[in-house]
């Protein structure tokens, strides 16, 4: 095959011959395993934290950071709301999920579901329900693979 005449600027590439950095790329996504982790999630919700300046909150503050893992432990024999479900940063008690927005979250639990949770948002305000806001994500396994 022939190479059809360079113009300024352009380069023809012929049949068979890639640049080096192409063969690499080739290699190394042979070389990748065919069913690697996807990590996908569903947002199940966006919500600001409740209670924060009732447990540790202002204690780890200066610690936490957007993105941050966040626990969610179900509390079923919460004198206060039977939905409860606790929000802990590093194990500190932070907050709770808030009681209007609680229940599918504590159904989910109740089920044994995993959900994930991160920091989204961290404002430095007055108003404690300003303070966190956070999101709720129910992580999706590709098809084909089992659970951990």
């Amino acid at each position: 095959m022939h190479a059809l005449p360079h113009s300024q600027g352009t380069r023809t590439i012929r049949p068979g011959h890639f640049a080096p950095a192409c063969w690499l790329l080739l290699v190394w996504a042979w070389a990748q395993p065919l069913c690697a982790q996807v990590t996908a999630h569903i947002l199940l919700q966006d919500s600001p934290l409740a209670g924060f300046q009732y447990h540790a909150g202002k204690q780890v503050w200066s610690r936490m950071q957007t993105g941050d893992a966040l626990a969610l432990i179900r509390e079923p024999d919460n004198i206060h709301d039977a939905k409860a479900v606790r929000v802990e940063w590093r194990g500190h008690v932070i907050g709770y999920v808030p009681r209007r927005e609680n229940s599918d979250v504590a159904r989910l639990l109740d089920r044994g579901q995993a959900l994930d949770a991160r920091i989204i948002r961290l404002s430095d305000v007055r108003d404690p329900w300003s303070r966190v806001r956070f999101e709720i994500l129910i992580p999706v396994q590709p098809a084909g693979q089992d659970a951990p």
